[in-house]
């Protein structure tokens, strides 16, 4: 048999059992098959990483230009490379192609916006929402993964990749209004206070 097929089984065998008992002592296991606790720093930084992409699944469920549509699975996928990075220490994936591609998407999506004057309020149209939502868990997972480099460190790309993300997922949460026919949701300093 060969190396790919005995991967390829390898793989088939190991999702093939979902419910295995093996954390019930509040342990995990990782991709290199070491166990570490559930509440390690690499863990809730994989976690975050897997709300993310949970996030934008959401995301795709709205009506979306085929563009973001594209991106996004795209960045689905790096997302899902990102948190086999994290789950295998030493291992890396995200390389400084992906971080570049992001900064490609950022500019692309941002040239035809208005220059922002004021901070906006995350809201509008439901996909722009979700945009937002999903750039606050971004953030999440970025201070995740810097709290768990700052104790053992993890690859630079897959860092900045994360960084670059929450920016391009607020310049959608802006594209996404004008495509649903709204604009940017102000800010209205002391609304309220008054």
């Amino acid at each position: 048999m060969s190396e790919t097929q005995q991967d390829s089984e390898r793989k088939g065998n190991r999702l093939s059992k979902i419910v295995t008992r093996t954390g019930d002592a509040g342990t995990t296991g990782l991709g290199d098959g070491s166990r570490t606790t559930k509440d390690s720093l690499r863990i809730d930084a994989i976690g975050e990483v897997d709300e993310l992409n949970s996030g934008l699944g959401v995301l795709l469920c709205e009506d979306l230009p085929h563009s973001v549509q594209a991106a996004l699975l795209d960045i689905q996928n790096d997302l899902f490379d990102l948190g086999g990075e994290l789950c295998m220490p030493g291992y890396e994936i995200i390389k400084d192609v992906q971080v570049s591609r992001l900064e490609a998407l950022a500019e692309e999506f941002n040239a035809n916006l208005p220059m922002l004057k004021e901070f906006i309020l995350p809201g509008g149209t439901r996909a722009a929402a979700l945009a937002h939502l999903s750039r606050t868990v971004c953030r999440r997972a970025e201070r995740a993964m810097v709290k768990l480099h700052n104790a053992e460190p993890i690859p630079e790309a897959g860092r900045r990749y994360i960084n670059r993300l929450s920016d391009l997922l607020f310049i959608l949460g802006r594209l996404l209004n004008r495509a649903g026919g709204r604009g940017d949701v102000l800010w209205q300093k002391g609304k309220t206070a008054t």
